[in-house]
């Protein structure tokens, strides 16, 4: 018999050893979606390489419009994903963070990524983040603005992939913004290459870029500008690839950033230092790392996280995730050789985390308090959107990267995923994934101390 969720997280806080983790049940409130293939034209000042976007996803530049259809890679099965590049325009796609602060008129800051996935391939993807407005009655997605980063003022203390230009938009050949927050008028940005911590105006000129200190040393990456071939991992640099600010809260009354990596620091040998990620404080006021860190620690099972946002002065929210994609229930035998169907490597771990940033033991580890699953999510007024939900049990999210969290009101959070597109699936075998934006009732995580 299937115990119901509030069944078994009370299963798991009396009778688990007391390391064990409390497990809340997590209602479908509201589901909306922004479709896959949504674009923007770039700003009319932008350089005429901007209008046709992902040239460079291949082997060889490509300036055949919706050419080449994207798949998933060989790991996950290459499915297709029915959507192919490059792109007349600019892609919405790659929803990697929400701000705790909203501008006051219904909508919220969303973030987009760097473009299709790598410093090397995203050099025509624009950078720019949004104000949205998802409505859960109609189940659709209102994007209000959209906001291009530029440097007029020379503020990026590298060169840029379109410096020699008027305008001076930032690419995904320069930055990927994985993390932002609203804060007194301006925005900040956590940025996964550097890693950086971008601050910028409201209508998207960057004010400063600071480098990351941890410990009173630089710590940097394989894309940070300066680090070169041949580099010793865990030498040359720390940061993994992809691993820079995935998540970056703004603590309420101290305004303090707690930028927080994707991925395990590496040691001195090259390998993860632990099954921890690093959590660096960063004032605001004064523009400067406060010399302060912390550790989070993952899961078993998860390999990264995708966002971090307070809930109060204290308590904040966590996605952690491991690198899955695809519902299990249609997962491939262990001996299958044909992968057409099913999902070699289907979501096993997708978590929101609730820890207390006032709780933290002698070894700098912040406490986790409980968690709800993503993929175990009760919809008894069937509210998940038709096409968009299991053949059977109960609604699940299984994306590979799910990069947004916020807290609603008190008893409700919002959740979406970052799509990768056209290179990610986790919905439908054979089709990209659209923006999809969840609205979940929580409220025994939301009240958990």
């Amino acid at each position: 018999m299937r115990l119901p969720l509030t069944a078994l997280a009370l299963v798991a806080a009396f009778s688990a050893p007391a390391l064990a983790e409390t497990v809340y049940p997590a209602t479908l409130a509201g589901h909306a979606y922004l479709p896959a293939m949504t674009m923007v034209l770039p700003p009319a000042d932008a350089p005429r390489d901007a209008f046709l976007s992902g040239k460079f996803t291949g082997k060889a530049r490509n300036e055949m419009p919706m050419s080449v259809e994207g798949d998933v890679g060989k790991a996950y099965g290459s499915h297709t994903t029915g959507i192919s590049l490059p792109f007349v325009g600019q892609p919405v796609q790659g929803m990697s963070g929400f701000a705790m602060n909203t501008p006051g008129d219904g909508t919220y800051y969303v973030l987009t990524d760097n473009g299709f996935g790598s410093k090397v391939n995203s050099p025509d993807a624009m950078l720019f983040f949004h104000r949205m407005k998802p409505d859960f009655r109609t189940g659709r997605v209102e994007r209000a603005e959209t906001i291009f980063l530029r440097d007029p003022d020379h503020k990026v203390p590298f060169r840029i992939a379109y410096e020699g230009t008027d305008s001076r938009y930032l690419t995904g050949a320069d930055f990927d913004p994985e993390s932002i927050q609203f804060l007194n008028g301006e925005i900040w940005i956590g940025d996964e290459f550097g890693p950086y911590i971008i601050r910028a105006t409201a209508d998207g000129r960057v004010l400063s870029v600071t480098p990351t200190r941890l410990d009173g040393t630089a710590l940097t990456g394989p894309d940070t500008p300066g680090t070169v071939v041949p580099a010793a991992a865990g030498k040359d640099f720390r940061v993994q690839r992809s691993g820079g600010y995935e998540g970056m809260a703004l603590q309420p009354k101290t305004n303090l950033l707690w930028a927080m990596l994707e991925k395990p620091v590496l040691a001195d040998d090259g390998k993860p230092e632990g099954n921890f990620l690093r959590v660096l404080t960063f004032d605001t006021a004064k523009g400067d790392w406060t010399g302060k860190s912390y550790r989070f620690r993952l899961s078993d099972g998860a390999k990264a996280i995708g966002d971090f946002n307070f809930i109060d002065d204290t308590r904040a929210l966590v996605i952690e995730r491991d690198n899955g994609e695809g519902d299990a229930a249609k997962a491939c035998k262990p001996d299958a050789t044909d992968l057409s169907a099913c999902y070699p490597l289907p979501a096993k771990v997708k978590n929101i985390v609730l820890v207390d940033t006032a709780s933290v033991d002698d070894e700098g580890y912040i406490r986790r308090i409980g968690h709800v699953s993503l993929l175990d999510i009760a919809d008894p007024e069937h509210k998940a959107l038709p096409g968009m939900k299991p053949a059977s049990g109960p609604f699940t999210f299984p994306f590979f990267t799910i990069e947004d969290v916020v807290r609603v009101d008190d008893t409700h959070i919002m959740v979406a995923n970052d799509n990768n597109l056209p290179f990610s699936g986790g919905r439908e075998i054979g089709k990209a994934a659209n923006n999809e934006f969840i609205l979940l009732s929580v409220p025994d995580l939301l009240s958990a101390r």
